[in-house]
């Protein structure tokens, strides 16, 4: 599958990076993580006016200690329902909670089906595989958690955008090696998938598009502390030999998107592994559009996504 980008970018992603640029802000790179942290959190303040009836913080146990998470709920009856397990963006370093409260806001409102947002451990102070494994035991948790969720079990949802999708990605895959949880299917929004620097995206949307090479080198290098885990496929999924058997998969792509190409030859691995893979490149898009989904960045776009994305998933729950 190949992914393309259009001549010059949406209009609305024009404003967008206009006025990005007018504000001044340090890119990433050029901080400390937990500088990095903080100018996430200051940047992602807008959320859509969504409001459900359960909106719960709480706590689960993980391999170190306890798990924040929260539960989303548009649900005012007792039906039982499919349930999305949601890992933020953030490059492995930054993201949280409330960076992509408005993500899982709209996911539950306009699935019908509750959310859960992970808020695994951070890179560099807990490198590669820790998020993994609190994203992973957040998907034993919850398909073990169906009469206290009122969910069912055999239709897990995992999803992600950017390194999240990496780790929706990872937690298929450790599922499928280890006999655990029944995933039903995969949402991955632009995922960090295997190598990109070697794309022809990575060289085309380096500087300029919000999201840029050196920020997303800095990030690697926070998130990989160990030489030999450049080549853990659960750390890289592409790079797996085998991606058969795995749940049926929604890749989303941005044609001004470094991670462009990476994302689009994930979703053809895994269609040629014989696995059911839907594709849906937004070519005049940028990195991290899927947040921008409330003034004062509300584009188009983004919530074309959403219906792509939730369309997907209704063909590949079975639901009408």
């Amino acid at each position: 599958m190949t992914a393309t980008r259009a001549a010059e970018p949406d209009p609305q992603v024009k404003q967008f990076l206009q006025l990005y640029e007018s504000m001044d802000v340090p890119q990433l790179h050029e901080l400390t993580p937990p500088e990095a942290r903080e100018v996430q959190e200051q940047l992602s303040q807008a959320e859509p006016d969504i409001d459900l009836p359960t909106i719960e913080d709480r706590t689960i146990e993980g391999p170190a200690g306890e798990i924040p998470i929260r539960l989303y709920d548009p649900r005012t009856d007792d039906e039982e329902t499919p349930l999305i397990v949601y890992f933020h963006g953030g490059g492995f370093v930054v993201g949280s909670l409330d960076t992509h409260d408005g993500p899982c806001r709209k996911l539950a409102a306009e699935s019908g089906y509750p959310v859960i947002s992970v808020d695994y451990r951070l890179a560099p102070e807990h490198p590669f595989p820790a998020g993994l494994k609190d994203c992973y035991a957040a998907v034993e948790w919850a398909s073990g958690a169906g009469d206290e969720l009122n969910i069912n079990p055999d239709q897990l949802v995992v999803a992600g955008d950017s390194a999240g999708a990496n780790f929706a990605a990872g937690v298929s895959l450790l599922s499928r090696d280890r006999d655990g949880p029944a995933i039903a299917a995969q949402i991955l929004v632009y995922p960090v998938a295997g190598d990109a620097t070697e794309t022809e995206a990575y060289d085309q949307n380096g500087e300029g598009y919000f999201l840029t090479t050196e920020t997303m080198e800095w990030f690697h290098d926070q998130y990989v502390e160990e030489d030999i885990d450049e080549g853990n496929i659960y750390a890289s999924p592409a790079l797996a030999a085998d991606l058969s058997g795995l749940p049926p998969a929604t890749v989303v792509t941005a044609g001004f998107d470094p991670l462009r190409d990476d994302g689009a030859a994930y979703a053809q691995k895994l269609a040629d592994a014989g696995n059911e893979v839907s594709h849906h490149n937004f070519d005049g898009m940028i990195h991290g559009f899927f947040n921008m989904i409330a003034d004062p960045v509300d584009i188009d776009a983004a919530h074309e996504a959403y219906d792509a994305v939730l369309g997907d998933l209704d063909a590949m729950l079975g639901d009408d």
